[in-house]
């Protein structure tokens, strides 16, 4: 049986959907630190309204990040399926590393959100707060299971009571799996 099209979220306010989002589940990277806790990512939109990303994950006390930059993949579309793209150090000559990056339902709240991506590989669940109440998670699940995702993959993401702020903690620069995990590999 072909799987049917994805639902994706039409009309998504970037405004709105801007801030710092943890992730409370995802898919693991196999390039992804196994330990990896806190993970969480802040979008900031741009004057030319593109979306400044920043993803952070902490594992064994060091803070591993990378940035990027979120555009929409066909801006007079209604749907949000956007493109992230990064560029890879410490590669030279450094390459752009273009994923996708589809929101397959956000709450009218623009609490939590369930982000997947066309081959179904990848996906995760953010949320405002970096805990996020298990009826709301379960519902999360079974959306993502209706779309023909793959959820016995779901891995939840170790949140700490109190997250780390700003960039304290020794710096760990491999922040390669980030792209190898939007490539889809």
């Amino acid at each position: 049986m072909a799987k049917k099209t994805m639902d994706v979220v039409k009309g998504l306010d970037l405004q709105r959907y801007m801030g710092r989002w943890y992730e409370i589940a995802s898919f693991p990277s196999r390039f992804q630190p196994k330990n990896g806790e806190n993970t969480r990512a802040t979008y900031t939109l741009r004057d030319d309204g593109t979306v400044n990303v920043l993803n952070e994950t902490w594992s064994d006390g060091k803070r591993s990040s990378i940035e990027g930059t979120a555009y929409k993949a066909d801006p007079s579309s209604e749907e949000a399926k956007l493109k992230v793209k990064f560029y890879v150090p410490p590669f030279l000559p450094i390459i752009p590393v273009v994923g996708d990056y589809w929101v397959l339902f956000i709450d009218e709240d623009y609490q939590y959100a369930l982000i997947g991506q066309p081959s179904r590989n990848y996906l995760w669940i953010l949320s405002r707060q970096p805990r996020l109440d298990d009826e709301i998670y379960n519902q999360l699940v079974q959306r993502a299971k209706d779309e023909g995702y793959d959820v016995s993959k779901l891995h939840k993401t170790p949140q700490s009571e109190t997250p780390p702020e700003g960039e304290e903690g020794p710096k760990d620069t491999k922040g390669i799996w980030w792209f190898k995990s939007l490539l889809g590999k």
